[in-house]
Protein backbone atom coordinates (compact mmCIF):
# COMPACT_ATOMS: atom_id res chain seq x y z
CA UNK A 1 0.00 0.00 0.00
CA UNK A 2 1.60 3.15 -0.91
CA UNK A 3 0.99 6.63 1.01
CA UNK A 4 -1.09 9.28 -0.60
CA UNK A 5 0.70 12.87 -0.14
CA UNK A 6 -1.10 15.63 1.98
CA UNK A 7 -1.72 17.54 -1.30
CA UNK A 8 -4.18 15.34 -3.10
CA UNK A 9 -7.08 12.81 -2.11
CA UNK A 10 -7.24 9.08 -2.56
CA UNK A 11 -8.45 7.57 -5.84
CA UNK A 12 -11.19 8.74 -8.04
CA UNK A 13 -11.78 10.67 -11.12
CA UNK A 14 -12.07 13.29 -11.22
CA UNK A 15 -8.56 13.91 -9.32
CA UNK A 16 -8.75 16.24 -6.02
CA UNK A 17 -6.43 17.75 -3.61
CA UNK A 18 -6.96 17.90 0.01
CA UNK A 19 -9.38 20.65 0.22
CA UNK A 20 -11.73 18.84 -2.63
CA UNK A 21 -10.70 20.96 -6.08
CA UNK A 22 -10.76 19.54 -8.84
CA UNK A 23 -6.84 19.27 -9.53
CA UNK A 24 -6.73 20.00 -13.38
CA UNK A 25 -8.60 21.41 -16.24
CA UNK A 26 -8.55 17.84 -17.89
CA UNK A 27 -10.46 16.41 -15.46
CA UNK A 28 -12.82 19.00 -15.25
CA UNK A 29 -13.68 18.86 -18.74
CA UNK A 30 -13.43 15.03 -19.24
CA UNK A 31 -16.16 14.72 -16.56
CA UNK A 32 -18.15 17.80 -17.08
CA UNK A 33 -18.49 16.63 -20.79
CA UNK A 34 -19.50 13.24 -20.25
CA UNK A 35 -21.73 14.00 -17.94
CA UNK A 36 -23.37 16.29 -20.64
CA UNK A 37 -23.55 13.36 -22.75
CA UNK A 38 -25.24 11.47 -20.13
CA UNK A 39 -27.64 14.07 -19.62
CA UNK A 40 -27.71 14.14 -23.71
CA UNK A 41 -28.67 10.64 -24.37
CA UNK A 42 -31.21 10.87 -21.20
CA UNK A 43 -32.99 13.73 -22.57
CA UNK A 44 -33.42 11.95 -26.07
CA UNK A 45 -34.33 8.83 -24.32
CA UNK A 46 -37.42 10.48 -22.33
CA UNK A 47 -37.78 12.84 -25.09
CA UNK A 48 -38.57 9.28 -27.62
CA UNK A 49 -40.30 7.37 -25.02
CA UNK A 50 -43.22 10.48 -24.56
CA UNK A 51 -43.13 11.35 -27.92
CA UNK A 52 -43.67 7.26 -28.74
CA UNK A 53 -46.64 7.22 -26.14
CA UNK A 54 -48.41 10.29 -27.85
CA UNK A 55 -47.40 13.00 -25.57
CA UNK A 56 -45.82 15.55 -27.57
CA UNK A 57 -43.53 15.51 -30.83
CA UNK A 58 -40.06 14.40 -30.72
CA UNK A 59 -36.98 16.66 -30.69
CA UNK A 60 -39.29 19.73 -28.57
CA UNK A 61 -37.42 18.86 -24.65
CA UNK A 62 -35.40 21.84 -23.85
CA UNK A 63 -31.75 20.47 -24.39
CA UNK A 64 -30.44 23.47 -21.93
CA UNK A 65 -31.39 20.22 -19.10
CA UNK A 66 -28.49 18.14 -20.17
CA UNK A 67 -26.01 20.67 -18.01
CA UNK A 68 -27.66 19.63 -15.12
CA UNK A 69 -24.48 17.05 -14.48
CA UNK A 70 -21.73 19.60 -15.36
CA UNK A 71 -23.67 21.94 -13.34
CA UNK A 72 -23.40 19.89 -10.24
CA UNK A 73 -20.01 19.43 -10.55
CA UNK A 74 -19.55 22.64 -10.76
CA UNK A 75 -21.24 23.99 -7.82
CA UNK A 76 -19.32 20.94 -5.95
CA UNK A 77 -16.12 22.66 -7.28
CA UNK A 78 -17.49 25.85 -5.90
CA UNK A 79 -18.09 24.81 -2.18
CA UNK A 80 -14.70 23.15 -2.37
CA UNK A 81 -13.17 26.51 -2.16
CA UNK A 82 -12.66 28.69 0.75
CA UNK A 83 -15.23 31.42 1.21
CA UNK A 84 -14.38 34.44 -0.01
CA UNK A 85 -14.47 37.08 -3.21
CA UNK A 86 -12.50 35.05 -5.34
CA UNK A 87 -14.78 31.83 -5.94
CA UNK A 88 -17.90 34.18 -6.18
CA UNK A 89 -16.10 36.24 -8.93
CA UNK A 90 -14.71 33.53 -10.87
CA UNK A 91 -18.11 31.70 -10.87
CA UNK A 92 -20.03 35.15 -11.46
CA UNK A 93 -17.85 35.63 -15.01
CA UNK A 94 -17.59 32.24 -15.93
CA UNK A 95 -21.64 31.75 -15.75
CA UNK A 96 -22.12 35.22 -17.49
CA UNK A 97 -19.68 34.63 -20.14
CA UNK A 98 -20.77 30.89 -20.31
CA UNK A 99 -24.54 31.83 -20.61
CA UNK A 100 -24.07 34.44 -23.04
CA UNK A 101 -21.87 32.07 -25.49
CA UNK A 102 -24.65 29.14 -24.81
CA UNK A 103 -27.25 31.58 -25.78
CA UNK A 104 -25.49 32.34 -29.04
CA UNK A 105 -25.15 29.21 -30.32
CA UNK A 106 -28.51 28.07 -29.90
CA UNK A 107 -29.61 31.21 -31.47
CA UNK A 108 -27.49 30.35 -34.66
CA UNK A 109 -28.82 26.52 -34.35
CA UNK A 110 -32.37 27.08 -33.79
CA UNK A 111 -32.83 27.73 -37.16
CA UNK A 112 -31.99 24.36 -38.31
CA UNK A 113 -32.59 22.11 -35.51
CA UNK A 114 -35.37 21.03 -32.79
CA UNK A 115 -34.68 22.63 -29.73
CA UNK A 116 -33.80 19.51 -28.49
CA UNK A 117 -30.96 19.53 -30.01
CA UNK A 118 -29.89 23.21 -30.19
CA UNK A 119 -30.41 23.38 -26.64
CA UNK A 120 -27.78 20.64 -25.88
CA UNK A 121 -25.06 22.76 -28.44
CA UNK A 122 -25.65 25.28 -26.06
CA UNK A 123 -25.45 23.21 -22.98
CA UNK A 124 -21.89 22.40 -24.53
CA UNK A 125 -20.78 25.32 -25.23
CA UNK A 126 -21.43 26.61 -21.84
CA UNK A 127 -19.82 23.68 -20.28
CA UNK A 128 -16.59 24.51 -22.36
CA UNK A 129 -17.04 28.30 -21.70
CA UNK A 130 -17.79 27.86 -18.05
CA UNK A 131 -14.97 25.62 -17.67
CA UNK A 132 -12.26 27.32 -19.34
CA UNK A 133 -12.70 30.60 -17.27
CA UNK A 134 -13.35 28.99 -14.02
CA UNK A 135 -10.70 26.75 -13.64
CA UNK A 136 -7.99 29.31 -13.89
CA UNK A 137 -9.98 32.48 -12.54
CA UNK A 138 -10.76 30.87 -9.19
CA UNK A 139 -6.84 30.03 -8.76
CA UNK A 140 -5.75 33.53 -10.25
CA UNK A 141 -8.09 35.29 -8.26
CA UNK A 142 -7.61 33.21 -4.66
CA UNK A 143 -3.56 34.00 -5.32
CA UNK A 144 -4.24 37.50 -5.60
CA UNK A 145 -6.85 37.89 -3.09
CA UNK A 146 -5.40 35.39 -0.67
Amino acid sequence: MTEQSGSEQQGGFPRRDAQGRVRTLGDLLGVCLAGLVIGALALVLFDWAFASIGAGDFGHTNGWLAVILPAWLFWDDFRAWEFGAARVMAAVAAAAVGVFVGLLIADLAAAGLPTLFSGTLAAGAFTVVYAMIWFPGVRWLSRRTG
